[in-house]
């Protein structure tokens, strides 16, 4: 009879936890928030403002500037997941590009997918826009430097404890001439304790 009362004592206290109320609260999305101590949304947003602002403060703009008397323009390549985790690396990739835009620094043109969409919308408008409004093919901005990488990480755990570091490598590459003009990196490293 106890095993019975006390079993049915942990099986009522199990459902009064999982009837408990769910709250959820709207915060600003740029308050710093790491509740898993994995990748998320700060960890791209600063490591997209900081690499950008690396990228434009080195001597590759002004040399293009003075050779070239115009801003350069960039397209933001493949950055690659080579971490432990997913990763969403287009959310990243839509970071920086938002802060090469802000910068007015450099010129931005669409790449991938987006680019390809753009490609098939002129293609529709061959037949079905009117001759004033229709977009032609061949007038596109090509781009001078393409920014590629990768986001690693390294895990290093003893029981509840680990630390995790990732690691964002670039490289701005000049199209015309495959010539590398600026390598940076930027690591965030992470202690979690379960």
């Amino acid at each position: 009879m106890k095993q019975v009362l006390r079993t049915s004592f942990f099986a009522g206290i199990l459902f009064l936890a999982a009837c408990s109320p769910r709250t959820v609260t709207r915060i600003d999305p740029a308050e710093q928030i790491d509740i898993s101590g994995s990748w998320n949304a700060t960890d791209s947003r600063l490591t997209a403002n900081e690499m950008t602002t690396q990228i434009l403060g080195d001597k590759w703009i002004l040399n293009h500037v003075s050779e070239h008397s115009k801003k350069p323009v960039v397209i933001v390549g493949m950055i690659t997941n080579k971490s432990h985790e997913h990763i969403e690396a287009e959310t990243f990739m839509n970071d920086l590009e938002k802060s090469f835009i802000q910068s007015d620094r450099v010129g931005l043109v669409q790449s991938g997918k987006k680019r390809e969409e753009l490609r098939a919308e002129k293609a529709d408008q061959q037949t079905n826009a009117t001759q004033s409004t229709m977009k032609k093919f061949g007038l596109e901005r090509g781009a001078d430097y393409i920014l590629q990488g990768s986001i690693n990480s390294i895990v290093d755990a003893y029981k509840k404890k680990k630390t995790v570091t990732y690691q964002v490598n670039l490289e701005l590459t000049n199209i015309q001439t495959n010539e590398v003009v600026w390598i940076g990196d930027k690591k965030i490293a992470k202690f979690v304790k379960n």
